[in-house]
């Protein structure tokens, strides 16, 4: 199956709070590439291509016969690149990590590989201008950060989604620096640039459209493609990796890195693409475009990535279950049955929702977009009292965070001027008095009541209060 994915907005509204939510419809295209081969009509290759997540392998005639066998031989090693060019991965990376996972799942060994090197290079493909640069210890910070959310995504799947009952694959996270820092450039050129033409370079899709904008390609763009396929190189050296999985936008790359192993060693590896996650306009859904749902969560908090899984558009639902999700095909369509049968209840979208929350952000992460979403689509002060501060932080990003001394004696209008909430004055007694102000979702109209424990004052020791229809202000008390 091939895939694209429309994105539209949705502003979601409850007591005057806005939350904005990217909503990404996904387009399905039947392929019959990873259907046809005989070999492995029920194996890897084939249950991926069904669930959409492979598009198109290099060389072409690599999925019908010669992959198949490869995969049923032994165990194999894949791999799949992350620059970190930003702190956090985003829903647009989360298929190639959830490709790694299927085949670990299948008792194959994984490599994520994060660009420590090639983060300082620049990837052209798919981009219409040149990435601004970044420093050597920026690289090196995002890096950090991204190999955790990696290893935690991988952690989570093991712990929830794997069945105990076949054996796992290995996973290692590397950073392509570390064999790249002893290399000089003069050395680096002489060892591989000899390998590579002028002419089948110029001719990859990623170049030729950067030649033609109007900002043209640097030098050090232009290169990264000899990168790439030295690590292909390299991986297949020190690990035996035969398989690497990209983007669609990646094949250029792919096909670089297979030509430079075969002219080294005649050895026979495998580029698989995945579908891209793109934007009504054909961007990728990602960072650059400025419309990412991030998989860090002081970024985009579970709470935020349980909605956008959870608004997508009926039509879209089906396809998200099988490309996010590890559900089988059956329960899959056993949802889909269900959700005709009764569209309000939403099973599917809340399983969808659910099950991509709880492999990143893992099983608390879950509970924690749970209790955001009773706590403000269902005015559960319930929910409200057995949240964090962190919970609410993320709820209400905008809203201020005050820690205020609980005085004996301190009514709803000292609360409210003690955090500015309203203006000082008659004018700002007159506001509680004619309802404006609200304490954990009920109304109080009562500016000298003294603030009542469970009422007032969660047991979690927080107060929500809410002026007007968007004015949110989180308060933290602490006692004498």
């Amino acid at each position: 199956m091939a895939a694209s994915m429309v994105r539209t907005c949705r502003y979601l509204s409850r007591n005057g709070c806005c939350i904005l939510l990217e909503r990404t419809s996904l387009c399905l295209t039947p392929r019959s590439k990873f259907h046809c081969s005989s070999t492995a009509h029920n194996g890897l290759l084939f249950s991926l291509g069904k669930r959409g997540i492979l598009k198109d392998s290099f060389p072409d005639n690599a999925a019908q016969d010669q992959l198949p066998r490869l995969l049923e031989s032994s165990a194999q090693t894949v791999y799949c690149g992350f620059d970190p060019t930003a702190d956090s991965l985003h829903v647009g990376n989360l298929l190639a990590i959830i490709g790694l996972l299927h085949f670990r799942s299948a008792g194959h060994h994984a490599l994520a590989v994060l660009g420590g090197a090639t983060a300082q290079i620049g990837d052209p493909s798919g981009k219409t201008s040149e990435r601004e640069r970044l420093s050597a210890d920026v690289v090196e910070a995002n890096t950090r950060s991204i190999r955790e959310s990696i290893q935690r995504i991988f952690t989570n799947h093991e712990l929830y989604f794997h069945d105990s009952s076949r054996k796992l694959g290995t996973v290692n996270v590397l950073n392509n620096l570390s064999w790249y820092k002893d290399w000089g450039v003069v050395a680096f050129l002489s060892e591989a640039g000899r390998y590579f033409r002028m002419g089948t370079m110029l001719s990859r899709q990623s170049v030729q459209s950067r030649l033609k904008s109007a900002d043209g390609m640097s030098l050090t763009e232009f290169t990264y493609q000899v990168f790439q396929a030295y690590d292909f190189y390299h991986l297949n050296q020190i690990y035996g990796c035969k398989i690497q999985l990209g983007g669609t936008d990646q094949l250029g790359n792919l096909m670089s890195g297979h030509e430079y192993i075969h002219k080294m060693s005649g050895e026979e590896v495998y580029g698989l693409t995945i579908p891209l996650v793109t934007s009504s306009i054909g961007d990728k859904l990602g960072k650059t475009a400025g419309n990412a749902v991030w998989l860090n969560r002081d970024k985009t908090s579970p709470f935020e990535l349980y909605q956008f899984f959870l608004r997508q558009p009926d039509t879209s639902v089906e396809g998200y279950l099988k490309l996010f999700t590890f559900l089988p095909l059956a329960e899959v369509e056993r949802l889909m049955e269900q959700q005709r049968e009764d569209p309000g209840k939403r099973l599917a979208h809340k399983r969808l929702a659910a099950e991509v929350t709880k492999l990143v952000h893992g099983k608390e992460g879950l509970e924690s977009a749970k209790r955001c979403t009773n706590a403000l689509y269902h005015s559960s002060v319930q929910a409200l009292e057995e949240m964090s501060d962190e919970e609410l932080q993320e709820l209400f990003r905008e809203a201020p965070f005050h820690e205020l001394l609980l005085e004996p004696g301190t009514t709803v209008i000292d609360t409210c001027r003690r955090v500015n909430a309203i203006p000082e004055g008659p004018r700002g007694y007159r506001m509680v008095q004619d309802g404006a102000v609200w304490i954990n979702h009920n109304r109080t109209d009562k500016p000298e009541q003294v603030l009542i424990p469970k009422l007032h004052i969660l047991s979690n020791g927080l107060t929500l209060l809410r002026v007007g229809k968007r004015n949110f202000y989180i308060i933290k008390w602490l006692s004498l």
